[in-house]
């Protein structure tokens, strides 16, 4: 029978960014069985072009953002991914080390120059199941069924066509729920329909599946009349899920367990590192075992209440795991907390999350003088399990390394047999023994240690001892120096500060001058009657509109010029309208509505007037502005005549339809 190999990708980038402009170049290093292939300077698109191909098991990387710009090009990359692909970030989730020393403990070399030897490492390091799966998606699947198009503005057959629709988006509703109903009774997966109801059927319909995508056997389509849209539920958190080490020994977990129909599971292990977070509706006893199994061997198996359920019970005795339980009543605001960096789908990942936490930040200090205390080259998992089990640090240490020893003694070395009490002073003896040996050792070392300070620290005294003279003599002859150039500094700054200043002043003096010539001249303008005043509004919008009338004021009579009129709609012309200004003059067409506007104002908007500019104001010639308000009047008495001429036209045609049809 053939065999599928096991395809692992790692990805490095080559060139580039995902945040630059031109395309990044990523090196590739696929891993089938041992066998590794490498491919150089290709655009991410190939590669999720040979994805699609290979399928592969992981795609390895050291950081999920040499991928994606942001988490939404990463979202958007994550769902384009084949069924049961992962994404692994092997250099750790929240806190990534360095993959250079990552490697280093796993026996990879790698030059950390060649993107090629970086890739390969991703892939190798996967393949021992080092580090972390990027989870951006909960256990959620959301379909939604709905109607193809739209109904349109009505008609004849109006009707019938809702019936035909609504009875299709009814109809692939049904199909989909039996479906669900189906996985239901076959794996216990729950989901939960949503039904709008329509003129003959159904107008939407929406499903929440409990499950991932890949579990849920309906596909995204659309026909003539309904659509069906498949997608997961995005986590407002990126969730990093520990791989599970390959050809290792199974590791101790802290295991937290919600008892009753839904049943929540939430596995740690002993360095806190969240390992596996579900729940279940109508799980057997023996199946959350076998799955609690599959991650290791729970040495405390908890629950948040207390006392603990005897269903947590009895789980807690097929592993003969010790209990736990907080032995005071958790808010829900706690469980929220505590849960929040981890994310969770319902309250019972919450509150199976929130007894695995409080059991291990109980262990976390007593885990930490373990590391500290114990050997190099020790079992601290085993460690852990002697002092959760109610053994002192000392006494465990000792525990493990007398065990240890023993494993290493060869089998034919067998001693003569011993009296109980001479075997005990014997083994007494040989550790004080050892003991006084080691701290002989140590005392020596120390020692050596001290005298090698002491030898720097005479040498580094008399350096800086001749250090300081010379010190002494360089800030004797700078600091005058200093003195003299940091004022001659402050002058300059001083005075070049004062030039900019003048400057500045002086371009606004020549401006206000010539702005004041310019007033002067119209002012002359107007008292002569040579021209009419002319408000300027710099943009046809209300903001513009509202900064000119509380700086000049705008009262009925005004006659103003929009000098962008672009933008301005109806309400921003009903401003002026309602202002009772004399007339609009625009250089340019505005929009229908804000003609319209001013049109039923019975404000006359005037194009191609001559003006003479001064800053917010400007001067019009009285004849010229007279003349072509006459004009738009004209226009607007022949428009409103032309307006009612067809209004009475539309009455008499309907009158003439309804009399056709025998209504009147």
């Amino acid at each position: 029978m053939f065999m599928q190999k096991r395809i692992i990708y790692g990805i490095d980038i080559a060139r580039g960014s995902p945040r630059a402009r031109e395309l990044p170049r990523y090196a590739l290093a696929i891993l089938r069985d041992g066998e590794i292939s490498h491919f150089s300077m290709l655009r991410r698109q190939k590669i999720f072009n040979m994805i699609q191909r290979d399928r592969p098991e992981i795609i390895a990387v050291d950081n999920i953002f040499e991928l994606a710009a942001d988490r939404n090009e990463l979202l958007s990359l994550m769902e384009r991914l084949p069924d049961g692909v992962k994404l692994v970030q092997v250099t750790g989730g929240l806190h990534p080390e360095p993959l250079v020393r990552i490697a280093r403990k796993h026996g990879i070399s790698l030059d950390p120059e060649n993107p090629n030897d970086e890739a390969e490492a991703c892939a190798r390091l996967a393949d021992l199941g080092v580090g972390h799966e990027v989870s951006l998606f909960e256990d959620i699947t959301k379909i939604k069924v709905s109607r193809a198009r739209s109904l349109g503005r009505g008609g004849w057959s109006q009707n019938r066509y809702r019936r035909k629709v609504h009875g299709a988006v009814l109809q692939r509703s049904r199909e989909i729920e039996n479906i669900l109903k189906d996985l239901s009774r076959e794996k216990g997966i729950r989901f939960e329909a949503v039904n709008v109801k329509g003129f003959g059927g159904y107008v939407r319909s929406e499903f929440t599946v409990y499950a991932k995508r890949g579990e849920v056997p309906v596909h995204s389509m659309a026909s003539n009349d309904a659509q069906v849209s498949v997608r997961s539920v995005e986590r407002d958190k990126i969730r990093y899920v520990p791989l599970k080490p390959r050809s290792q020994k199974r590791k101790f977990t802290i295991v937290g367990l919600d008892p009753g129909t839904t049943v929540g599971i939430a596995i740690l292990s002993l360095d806190g590192d969240l390992l596996y977070l579900k729940s279940f509706r109508g799980i057997a006893p023996d199946e959350v075992v076998k799955i609690i199994a599959e991650y290791g061997k729970p040495a405390v198996i908890a629950s948040d209440v207390t006392p603990m359920p005897g269903s947590v019970e009895k789980i807690r005795r097929s592993f003969n795991a010790v209990p736990a339980s907080p032995g005071i009543e958790v808010s829900a605001e706690e469980k929220i907390a505590l849960g929040k960096t981890f994310g969770y789908s319902n309250d019972h990942e919450r509150d199976a999350l929130t007894a695995a936490l409080l059991t291990y930040r109980s262990y976390k200090n007593i885990f930490t003088r373990i590391e500290k205390k114990a050997p190099e080259n020790s079992d601290l998992e085993l460690i852990k399990l002697h002092v959760i089990r109610g053994e002192s640090i000392e006494s465990a240490i000792e525990k493990v390394r007398a065990a240890s020893q023993a494993r290493e003694k060869p089998a034919g070395a067998r001693a003569a047999p011993e009296k109980p009490e001479e075997k005990a002073v014997d083994e007494s003896f040989q550790r004080m023994r050892e003991t006084v040996q080691r701290q002989g050792e140590q005392i020596q070392n120390l020692q050596e240690y001290v005298e090698e300070l002491k030898q720097a620290m005479a040498a580094k005294d008399r350096k800086i001892s001749k250090l300081e003279s010379r010190l002494k003599g360089f800030k004797k002859e700078a600091y005058s120096e200093i003195r003299k150039s940091k004022e001659v500094q402050i002058r300059d700054s001083t005075i070049e500060s004062l030039k900019k200043e003048l400057s500045n002043k002086n371009k606004t003096v020549k401006e206000l001058r010539r702005r004041s010539n310019k007033l002067r001249k119209i002012q002359k303008m107007e008292i002569r009657g040579e021209g009419t005043p002319v408000k300027v509004i710099a943009a046809f919008t209300k903001e513009s509109i509202a900064e000119t009338k509380e700086k000049y004021g705008l009262k009925a009579g005004d006659v103003v010029f929009l000098e962008k009129p672009s933008g301005g709609g109806a309400a921003t012309a009903q401003i002026l309208v309602e202002a009772r200004v004399r007339a609009v003059i625009i250089p340019e067409d505005i929009s229908h509505a804000a003609e319209e506007t001013f049109f039923k104002g019975d404000v006359p908007v005037l194009r191609d007037i001559q003006l003479e500019r001064a800053d917010d104001f400007a001067m019009a010639e009285p004849e010229a502005l007279k003349a072509a308000i006459a004009t738009w009047e004209k226009e607007a008495e022949l428009k409103r005549h032309k307006a009612k001429e067809d209004k009475l036209e539309s009455l008499f045609e309907e009158y003439r339809s309804e009399r056709r049809r025998g209504l009147i």
